[in-house]
């Protein structure tokens, strides 16, 4: 049965917005192996709509390990107006209510990591049904002041530390696990 796990680049202040604005200056080999790891441990990626169309603009074009990985993989998108998912091996799910009723067939339809990349609003749904499994935060050493934060007001879990990992330049690989009640 898969794991549903919220990858994120966050700062100190909790922002995740447009990462390609702020992390690139950070980026390193221990970070690009990290990433690496983590898309081949995962069986399918579930995405938000804003998301999605960042992702399947930019990806399907390029090539290497990682693209050729993520354009390889299965892909579910949550969105009630998206009607056309051109990139390959997509899937529309709906919205979160169609997901939520079928996400316990979604991991298990799937061994390894369901992956969520970015996608805040659909993070905070996750959150506020008990639905992240596992959580990987790439924290970054920045405060930005401004910009959507991924932790949304209202929204709040119970987690348990599972790794910490200096990923050099300053950045630090948290990995959370839900807290079992």
């Amino acid at each position: 049965m898969g794991t549903l796990v919220v990858t994120s680049f966050i700062t100190l202040d909790g922002v995740v917005e447009a990462p390609e604005r702020w992390s690139f200056p950070y980026w390193n080999d221990r970070i690009e192996r990290f990433k690496n790891e983590e898309l081949q441990a995962s069986a399918a990626q579930l995405l938000g709509r804003e998301t999605y169309e960042t992702f399947a603009q930019a990806w399907p074009s390029r090539s290497g390990f990682y693209a050729d990985r993520l354009n390889a993989a299965d892909k579910y998108v949550v969105s009630t107006t998206l009607r056309d998912a051109g990139w390959t091996h997509t899937r529309i799910v709906g919205g979160f209510d169609e997901l939520r009723a079928g996400m316990r067939e979604l991991k298990q339809r799937h061994d390894g990591d369901v992956l969520v990349h970015g996608s805040r609003s659909l993070v905070g749904s996750l959150m506020q049904h008990d639905l992240v499994d596992t959580y990987h935060l790439l924290v970054y050493p920045l405060v930005l002041g401004q910009g959507r934060r991924l932790f949304m007001p209202g929204t709040n879990a119970r987690l348990k530390l599972a790794s910490s990992t200096e990923m050099g330049s300053g950045v630090m690989l948290l990995v959370y696990r839900r807290e079992e009640r």
